[in-house]
């Protein structure tokens, strides 16, 4: 189990929460019990509440979209999403052009980036759905091997958030075109460092000061873990008992419901379906 928390009686022990989405929030379409409650008890208790998601498919602004209409108290400028974080680290880069493997609402991240599927400077793999198709990738392929460079928007290779069951991920698709190609890629999402760093700067608050909670050891905890910053980790949506093996969290819990008590916050009323 995980560490416990001191802090001052009746006062948070941290500044600010970095929730995942899926797996904590909602799951395969399903809002956890609870977990709208927890959103409002953070916020009541002044907490800085912030959300970073591997979705490449989502914008920022789509994404707190789908949590409103699900009961959350979220604004865009809250959350941090692959695409976004990506198309940030792109600007920052100062690129002279990109190819964009994407679909989605994602794309709109990228908007104002100059684009060029024929001689990128860089290409960039999303969740590009049917698009990831062997004429594409042999595009990509090509484009590698002459000098291209190669960006992942996250790296986890299997994907079972979705109600279609196990899909690949992102990262099998940069990596398989690392290994054919020799490019190294660089990953922006979690585990990454920037993808952290990032949606920390948006607190103005230090590492120690603010909480990551994720259900997945390999990607929201390490990624924690790495950067810094402390981490519970909920045993919901994709947790693997196995993995605590290898990655140790600050705090374990069997219920995002439980967050509050942990953070010395009263909780909220949970309706007998769930919801406010």
């Amino acid at each position: 189990m995980g560490h416990e928390v001191e802090g001052r009686a009746g006062a948070a022990p941290y500044a600010g929460v970095i929730f995942d989405i899926d797996g904590v929030l909602e799951f395969q379409g399903e809002v956890f019990p609870g977990a709208v409650e927890t959103v409002a008890a953070l916020r009541e208790a002044q907490l800085a509440v912030r959300f970073l998601t591997n979705s490449s498919l989502k914008s920022r602004a789509s994404a707190a979209e789908r949590l409103r209409r699900r009961g959350f108290d979220v604004q865009a400028t809250e959350v941090v999403t692959a695409s976004y974080a990506t198309a940030t680290y792109l600007r920052e880069q100062q690129v002279k052009s990109c190819w964009v493997l994407l679909a989605g609402e994602g794309r709109r991240e990228f908007t104002g980036l100059p684009h060029d599927e024929k001689d990128p400077e860089y290409v960039v793999v999303g969740d590009y759905r049917e698009g990831l198709n062997w004429a594409n990738m042999n595009r990509a392929l090509r484009l590698l091997l002459r000098g291209a460079r190669l960006v992942g928007m996250q790296s986890e290779f299997l994907d079972r958030s979705g109600t279609e069951g196990e899909q690949l991920n992102v990262g099998a698709w940069t990596m398989m075109l690392e290994q054919a190609s020799g490019v190294k890629a660089t990953y922006i999402g979690k585990p990454e460092a920037y993808a952290f760093d990032l949606v920390l700067k948006t607190t103005g608050l230090g590492r120690r000061q603010v909480l990551m909670v994720g259900d997945k050891l390999s990607t929201d905890i390490l990624g924690a873990n790495d950067f810094g910053l402390p981490s519970a980790v909920v045993r919901t949506g994709e947790f693997d008992e196995a993995e605590l093996n290898g990655v140790r969290p600050d705090h374990v819990l069997d219920s995002i419901a439980d967050l509050p008590a942990l953070l010395g916050l009263p909780a909220g009323r949970v309706a007998e379906d769930g919801r406010r």
